[in-house]
């Protein structure tokens, strides 16, 4: 089975949803895999949502479907992100 991998954006001061910045399967996602390791972007693992993300069309916001989905996404990654902090303090 190939890989699979969507980036998502989140400006909350511009947009009302997050959007996908990049997706794609194979090789695409080893690249945006490999892309959000160098700049330390944790990388979260969800089949179903990323089967989601895959058919939307880059830099258009979520549709409402998956706003649950995608929040908990960004509450993981908050609470990920404060443990990193707590740790290098």
């Amino acid at each position: 089975m190939p890989k699979k991998a969507a980036a998502l954006q989140y400006e909350h001061k511009e947009r009302s949803a997050p959007k996908v910045i990049a997706s794609g399967e194979g090789e695409l996602a080893k690249k945006i895999i490999q892309k959000a390791q160098e700049f330390d972007v944790p990388i979260f693992a969800n089949e179903m949502l990323v089967n989601s993300l895959l058919d939307l069309e880059i830099d258009k916001e979520i549709p409402a479907e998956l706003y649950k989905a995608v929040a908990d996404v960004f509450v993981w990654l908050m609470h990920n992100e404060k443990k990193f902090q707590e740790l290098k303090s």
